[in-house]
């Protein structure tokens, strides 16, 4: 049978059908216009505002590292919204949370680590229990902030174009 056939003994079943079902017929008519007609009436009671444009803190994630990855999650807490773009969000730069809780809370903790590493030594060297150090303890090699490998007067993104193999494009894309 060819596809035209086929076609129009489709309609002429549907057609058939629908002049069967008067009841079927007008609720699946009436229903999408009744939805559209709540639509309509809640956009009239709401009209639309303008709102400026958004920008976000930026939110490390958990590939960063745990510390910095809870201070995204911490810190901005509350999702703020503001006019402006935010410190993050400026090229060569690489985190704004230098000021946050977490930041000045972290060499606190590492002192206190290490006087508490010291007071252990000390009670080994008195002749104390010995032992194997539990792996919580065991001193963890400072991590260097970006800062730190970049010249004097020089961006990240210059840095990315300078030592890696990466194109401008390419950088550009990423900052």
């Amino acid at each position: 049978m060819a596809v035209g056939t086929q076609l129009g003994l489709l309609l002429w079943k549907n057609f058939t059908y629908r002049r069967r079902q008067r009841i079927q017929l007008a609720i699946e008519i009436l229903w999408p216009l009744f939805l559209f007609l709540i639509l309509i009436s809640v956009r009239r009671s709401h009209p639309p505002f303008k709102q400026h444009e958004c920008h976000f803190p930026n939110k490390a994630l958990p590939s960063a590292g745990t510390l910095p990855w809870l201070q995204g999650i911490i810190c901005n807490m509350n999702n703020p919204c503001f006019r402006h773009p935010t410190a993050g969000e400026a090229p060569g730069t690489v985190g704004n949370f230098d000021g946050s809780i977490f930041a000045r809370l972290l060499p606190i903790l590492r002192r206190l680590r290490e006087s508490g590493n010291q007071r252990r030594g000390e009670h080994r060297a008195r002749g104390g229990a010995g032992g194997a150090r539990p792996p919580w303890l065991t001193p963890v090699p400072s991590a260097l902030a970006v800062r730190e490998y970049l010249r004097e007067d020089e961006t990240f993104s210059r840095f990315l174009r300078t030592n890696t193999s990466l194109p401008p494009a390419l950088v550009d894309e990423l900052m």
